[in-house]
């Protein structure tokens, strides 16, 4: 089966910056958050991507101005770093996957992000719309990666893992061409690993090249503190059942006698963790950030072939900083870690407290997947039930004024075969 050259898998990073928080569903203001400070100090980090989309409200004019900046100019070449951006979500209820609004989504994002080209553009939230119109976008999406090249990379994102299976086997039957990558939020957490149990062997024998796990939060689902509440309220999908579950859950780690024992800290290490090596057949070799000052790195560093890619957003650089310790830990506790450690200067007792670290996270994990009991593995419904997409929805006729209020003529009624607002036809 053809497939992009070089593999995506060769290139990208296994860590990406989310930048989903840059947006009022996680936080009240986002134009608040220090986001040029948070991309700046991932880039100093190592951190070689950045994970937007047009639906993350203003995250990719936030991600744009913070890369436009002499800081980033002077030391890190466009070359040096992916951005990987989405087109097809509009809002909550509205999506366009036709070819001309993909042509305008993309000129947008190349704009918004001051680049001349986007690494990879994922179809967003597939299940939302119809599979036909799914290969519209795929096939819009491919015509500009081989054309005018502002693309480089093409695939597909979404929550149920089903539905991303049967679309990735569709397009590879369709077209002959399988999708370079297929990202999946929510689904290889501690609450649920269908991502892994499901969909990586159908996804692997549709040809996908690589499969990045994001939200490993489960949409912050899983915190001490409960899902995040932002400007936009409780956007937030999982039933109360599954919320007291956690709950119960981040109650029973306080009372463990462990050391970083809050949920969130178990969470995020048992799924970058186990990701790394459960997603490996379908990760990559890119820069992993270990730490190593000046030194651009493959993952042979560490004796393997791939690394499961994961995505991680956060809200403040503190945030960062942790997620980046943790991470360099994860990578002493692979094969060569201990050189690694000494490399980037973090010392030869790294390893040693890395796997002990990992021991004390199976055993925290084991006894929350206890607690959440059949909660385990659920997945609420995606689109929820009765979603209509009011991009193209119908219109409403307007009703007709009461006896004693009518005018002399009657205003026309609008008609059901009105045509909805049109479609933006900006070429790339």
């Amino acid at each position: 089966m053809p497939q992009t050259s070089p593999p995506l898998s060769t290139l990208l990073p296994p860590l990406i910056c989310g930048t989903a928080t840059f947006n009022s569903q996680y936080n009240p203001n986002p134009y608040a958050l220090p986001t040029t400070a948070i991309v700046h100090e991932a880039l100093s980090l190592g951190v070689r991507a950045f994970d937007t989309s047009p639906y993350y409200g203003p995250a990719e004019d936030l991600l744009g101005a913070a890369l436009n900046t002499p800081f980033v100019h002077q030391n890190f070449p466009r070359r040096d770093y992916f951005l990987l951006t989405k087109v097809g979500r509009i809002s909550g209820d509205e999506f366009d996957y036709s070819a001309s609004w993909v042509r305008h989504s993309v000129q947008r994002s190349l704009e918004r992000l001051h680049t001349s080209y986007l690494d990879v553009v994922y179809c967003h939230d597939v299940e939302f719309v119809s599979p036909a119109e799914v290969l519209t976008a795929i096939r819009e999406l491919r015509r500009l990666r081989d054309g005018t090249r502002v693309v480089k990379y093409v695939g597909i994102s979404g929550y149920p893992v089903t539905t991303l299976c049967e679309l990735a086997e569709m397009v590879l039957e369709k077209t002959g061409e399988p999708l370079d990558v297929v990202m999946s939020y929510a689904n290889f957490t501690l609450q649920n690993t269908r991502l892994a149990s499901v969909a990586l062997p159908r996804l692997e024998a549709a040809g996908v090249n690589v499969v990045p796990n994001a939200s490993v939060l489960g949409m912050g689902l899983l915190r001490r503190k409960g899902v995040p509440i932002g400007a936009q309220g409780d956007f937030h999908p999982s039933p109360q059942g599954l919320r007291a579950a956690i709950q119960a859950a981040s109650d029973w780690c306080d009372i463990q006698d462990t050391k970083d024992k809050r949920l969130e800290k178990v969470a995020i290490r048992w799924s970058l963790e186990n990701w790394m090596y459960v997603g490996a057949n379908v990760g990559s070799t890119g820069d992993p950030a270990s730490g190593i000052p000046w030194t651009r790195e493959k993952v042979e560093t560490y004796g393997g072939d791939k690394l499961g890619v994961s995505v991680m957003g956060v809200s403040n650089v503190e945030e960062l900083q942790e997620t980046m310790r943790v991470w360099r830990s994860i990578l002493d506790g692979l094969e060569d870690g201990e050189k690694t450690a000494v490399c980037s200067g973090r010392g030869t007792q790294d390893r040693a407290w890395s796997l002990k670290r990992q021991e004390d996270v199976k055993t925290l994990a084991r006894g929350i997947q206890k607690v959440l009991g059949g909660w385990v593995d659920y997945e609420w419904s995606s689109p929820p039930p009765g979603f209509v997409n009011k991009r193209f929805a119908p219109a409403v006729p307007a009703p007709l004024p009461t006896p004693g209020a009518s005018p002399d003529q009657l205003p026309k009624q609008a008609s059901i075969s009105d045509s909805p607002e049109k479609r933006p036809t900006m070429q790339v």
